[in-house]
């Protein structure tokens, strides 16, 4: 008799579990019990500026917007660029975003902050109907050409703060809560320097 039970019980979530496979749910329901994690506040992105093995970004690097435009990453010179990687399919991308979008409606406005939502996927109508059905208003970009070297990482999301110097000051590899007070605090102070 509790084998049996055992089965059914198995069946129904192997179901389950195919269903938000097959729907394309999956993503979303994974987004949000990571997005739960990220209200704890526990993951944060370093704001800690260590003065040694500072990496500088080349600026060598063509950004495309979803419009086709493309904008060479130099006419950010000067600026603090918050540079965050991700993917429609990445949960933890998906998770971190409305704290992201929470930050760029708080300090987007700032001229001396510029904000680069990288992504890496190649179909623009795949991304523009995921930012408009999430209702995101930060700007988007693809790659339109090498990527540098120092901007690699090996799993998404990843984010990089480059101060106006152009050195990198902040790395964070995985989500992290971005719409902090010492967040905020740490970008402004940045970009008043």
């Amino acid at each position: 008799m509790n084998l049996k039970k055992e089965i059914r019980e198995w069946g129904v979530f192997i179901a389950i579990i195919g269903v938000l496979y097959f729907t394309g749910l999956y993503t979303e329901v994974a987004a949000f019990a990571q997005r739960v994690i990220l209200t704890s506040g526990l993951i944060t992105p370093n704001t800690e500026i260590e003065i040694t093995n500072k990496e500088k970004l080349d600026y060598n690097l063509k950004l495309i917007d979803l419009k086709g435009n493309i904008t060479p990453m130099d006419s950010f010179k000067n600026k603090v660029i918050f540079i965050n990687e991700w993917a429609t399919w990445c949960a933890p991308c998906i998770a971190e975003m409305p704290s992201i979008q929470n930050l760029y409606d708080e300090i987007g406005d700032n001229e001396n902050i510029v904000f680069v939502m990288l992504t890496f996927e190649e179909d623009k109508n795949k991304i523009k109907k995921f930012i408009t059905k999430k209702d995101f208003t930060f700007p988007v970009y693809g790659i339109a050409s090498k990527l540098p070297e120092v901007l690699r990482s090996s799993s998404i999301p990843t984010t990089f703060v480059i101060s106006k110097s152009g050195e990198i000051i902040s790395k964070k590899v995985g989500m992290a809560k971005y719409d902090t007070e010492k967040f905020k605090s740490f970008l402004l102070e940045e970009a008043s320097k």
